[in-house]
């Protein structure tokens, strides 16, 4: 049987909305990241494979996680972020939290209601940003931040890809309560437009969306690792910003991604206004002059 990365999609780190181990993130602690990184988008793509039946992707990702739990060798990501994990004194659990999630995906495809999809991204994102703060050593008092700004990241994206969802998954992540409050059924997400009331629909969630997304804002200032706090700070300013264009478009007929020319000039603020709130926090007190 090949191994599971001859299915991946193409798609990579560079792909994604908000960056993954960029420059900001210490040389030491890129490679394992990135490990963790290529072996989440295998599983996410048996997940989401178009030919794969579930049980053939039930398989695949017990075979993934057999590798990264030294129960199996035939999955070279999962090998590889094991000797990853190994060699920092890590454990391999916000890993298989994520693979809980892509089971889950393989045959759940309705979400009830807002609680329904936020305990789903307990799974599929905050593990994620758990992760990034373990391999740099922070305290678990950041986690809930965290998991905030994590959700929301994943919600953002599931508002983006709403109809691509739909259309070549049948997977819907707008809660269903969402849409029968609107009198509406999922075929909606099929239009080329959003009717006024799907877009109302999808703008509340954006805007729900927004403020959870508040949570994490004093994310940046309890981590201890400045070059950690400033990834943070621009993941957050990209966020914001597409936050506030899914609460004004319709993600089904209009761009609700930022260009790469957009996404630079808001990482670049992002990671201005980041420094410059670490240098006014770490800067002693102004002295005042006293008359001799």
């Amino acid at each position: 049987m090949m191994d599971s990365a001859q299915l991946r999609s193409g798609k990579g780190a560079r792909d994604e909305n908000f960056p993954v181990a960029s420059r900001l993130i210490k040389r030491r602690h890129r490679p394992v990241i990135l490990a963790f990184y290529d072996f989440v988008r295998t599983a996410d793509d048996i997940a989401d494979h178009p030919t794969l039946s579930g049980d053939q992707k039930l398989a695949r990702l017990d075979r993934l996680e057999a590798s990264l739990l030294g129960n199996g060798n035939d999955e070279p990501e999962g090998l590889a972020l094991r000797a990853m994990l190994e060699g920092r004194g890590l454990s391999p659990r916000h890993a298989q939290d994520l693979l809980c999630a892509f089971r889950q995906d393989v045959g759940k495809r309705r979400y009830a209601n807002w609680d329904e999809l936020i305990d789903y991204c307990a799974y599929s994102a905050m593990p994620v940003g758990r992760f990034v703060l373990d391999v740099h050593g922070e305290q678990r008092s950041t986690w809930p931040a965290s998991d905030a700004l994590c959700a929301a990241l994943q919600i953002i994206n599931h508002l983006q890809d709403c109809a691509v969802d739909y259309r070549n998954l049948n997977r819907v992540y707008i809660p269903l309560d969402a849409l029968a409050a609107r009198r509406l059924a999922v075929e909606a997400l099929a239009d080329k437009q959003a009717g006024p009331a799907l877009r109302d629909c999808l703008h509340a969630l954006a805007a729900r969306t927004a403020a959870l997304f508040e949570r994490s804002r004093g994310l940046p200032a309890r981590v201890s690792d400045t070059r950690l706090a400033l990834e943070i700070s621009v993941i957050q300013a990209l966020a914001g910003r597409l936050l506030e264009i899914l609460q004004v478009r319709d993600p089904l007929s209009e761009p609700v991604h930022l260009s790469r020319t957009a996404a630079f000039a808001t990482a670049a603020n992002g990671a201005a206004r980041g420094l410059l709130r670490r240098l006014l926090r770490t800067s002693p007190p102004a002295q005042r002059y006293q008359t001799p």
